[in-house]
């Protein structure tokens, strides 16, 4: 801090010559410009606070607000958006933290803050913290859920590989490949690996290979990775645009990012994470050797599974012609012969059985025929139908009789009973009930409407406004809108908003009992 005199505003307003003496009027924002000059005066240029952020605010302009905050102070603090975008991690409340800025009053209210040019989190590192809130979000959306990654091809046909054309970890891959399995198609996909803009030329290559793998002849699965480094090196690994490109790929995604040690956000997304690049060609592809040495097994395997199958044939085309009908092929043919002869044998006595029970039957069926055309049956059937037809009618008579004496005896019941008078009077009965219904809901009705009015005089004699009217009134504070109830919660400077009976007025705290910023 440089030697400088004491603030003294008598330097800096002074009365013009000849005015007469008195005190000197000053306007409101005069008084917050000599504040500000005396801090700006007092104070060191750059400013470490350690505090604990409470009261986040970030509106639609991108600057952020905040309070930090200790066991027994408050101090209001503003990081413009420039400086926020340039954050590697999120802030939120309770977060330890040390922030670099300048101390600067805000003269429309008066108040002084922290204009915040530098925030870097107290304990972890700034890209700890960033790795584990982006984790954390990616987790919850269910990007790392081990069901939706898919399994790798047992023998791929083409790979794509994204990383650096000059970095190590590309040698390694190739060398890898061609030893394990040289009739693989290799397509390189180049981007830079670290720095700015890596991530995004990262993201734009495995969005490229999931959209034209099919115009590139088929892609069965891509590695994406680069070699060893520190956490700023490998941090384009760890970007949120390249973790939903890897989860939408529709070609399978390895990452292989730096050594055994290292974890990024690719690894977890990926369909399958190896630990190192050279890790990564040995895991995608099959050795030739093991392949040759299963296709010698299998073919020795073949060539004795047809050996064995060639000696179960001969053995039984020996039998076939150790076999009797073989040596003696007649003998077979003369037992056919002979069976053949028995069969129609059988088959004409049948024949001959069945047609002497249809002569016999014609024979039966021709004598009814004659005893029908002499005409004796149908005169029993004649005589039978009309004694029926007779029986039929005297039922009908007898019938017809006994309903006429039954609607004789209704009509009788009817004239006696009247219907009509007793129609009238339970007609007359239900109006009675209905009248005396409807007058028993209206005064219920009105009893509740009564019951009501009163319930609102009430609620109404009990709202605050009426309490204001008799010369009462409510004090809040005018940024949080918390209601003052004691005087502790009171302090110097603070704006207050006062609500009255016709309205609200504003006023600023002053109390003699605590002392000044510059007594």
């Amino acid at each position: 801090m440089t030697d400088r005199p004491p603030f003294d505003p008598a330097r800096i307003r002074r009365p013009p010559p000849g005015a007469t003496a008195g005190p000197a009027l000053l306007t409101v924002r005069q008084v917050n410009d000599l504040v500000a000059g005396a801090l700006r005066s007092h104070l060191p240029p750059t400013l470490h606070v350690l505090g604990e952020i409470s009261n986040l605010s970030q509106p639609g302009s991108g600057h952020v607000y905040f309070t930090l905050k200790d066991a027994q102070s408050e101090l209001r603090c503003v990081m413009w958006r420039s400086v926020a975008g340039a954050l590697r991690f999120a802030p939120e409340d309770g977060l330890q933290v040390v922030a670099t800025g300048t101390i600067e009053v805000y003269a429309p209210r008066g108040t002084y803050q922290l204009i915040v040019r530098r925030l870097e989190p107290r304990g972890a590192g700034a890209l700890e913290i960033a790795f584990r809130q982006l984790r954390e979000r990616l987790e919850r959306e269910g990007l790392f859920d081990p069901a939706r990654k898919r399994p790798l091809p047992r023998i791929p046909r083409r790979v794509a590989i994204v990383t650096s054309p000059t970095g190590a970890a590309l040698r390694d891959i190739l060398t890898v490949l061609r030893r394990r399995f040289p009739a693989l198609d290799v397509l390189l996909f180049p981007v830079r690996v670290q720095g700015e803009g890596a991530a995004a030329e990262i993201a734009a290559a495995v969005r490229l290979l999931s959209e034209r793998a099919a115009e590139l002849g088929g892609l069965d699965v891509a590695i994406v990775g680069r070699g060893g480094g520190s956490a700023e090196d490998l941090w384009a690994f760890n970007d949120e645009a390249l973790a939903r490109a890897i989860a939408a790929s529709r070609v399978p995604i390895v990452s292989a990012v730096g050594h055994e040690v290292d974890w990024t956000i690719a690894d977890y997304v990926a369909d399958l994470r190896a630990p190192t690049p050279t890790a990564a060609a040995e895991l995608i592809t099959p050795d030739l050797r093991d392949l040759t040495a299963a296709v010698v097994r299998a073919a020795a395997q073949a060539g004795r599974a047809a050996g064995h199958g060639l000696a179960v044939a001969r053995a039984g085309l020996s039998a076939l012609l150790a076999a009797e009908s073989l040596a003696r092929p007649l003998a077979r043919v003369r037992e056919l012969a002979q069976r053949v002869d028995e069969t129609q044998q059988r088959a004409a006595g049948v024949l001959a059985a069945r047609a002497r029970r249809a002569r016999a039957a014609l024979l039966h069926l021709e004598a009814t025929l004659l005893r029908w055309r002499s005409g004796a049956p149908f005169a029993v059937r004649r005589q039978r139908l009309v004694h029926r037809l007779y029986d039929l009618a005297r039922g009908l008579h007898r019938r017809s009789l006994a309903l006429e004496r039954h609607w004789a005896l209704l009509r009788t019941r009817l004239e006696y009973e009247a219907p009509g008078a007793v129609v009238a009077a339970r007609r007359a009965r239900t109006s009675h009930l209905v009248e005396r219904g409807a007058a028993a809901l209206r005064r219920r009705l009105d009893a509740h409407h009564a019951r009501l009015a009163a319930l609102q005089r009430a609620a109404d004699l009990c709202h605050p406004k009426h309490v204001l009217q008799r010369g009462f009134s409510l004090t809040r504070d005018a940024r949080s809108g918390a209601l003052i109830r004691r005087v502790h919660e009171v302090r110097e400077g603070q704006i207050l908003r006062t609500e009255l009976a016709d309205g609200e007025v504003c006023s600023t705290a002053h109390d003699p009992r605590q002392p000044g910023l510059f007594d």
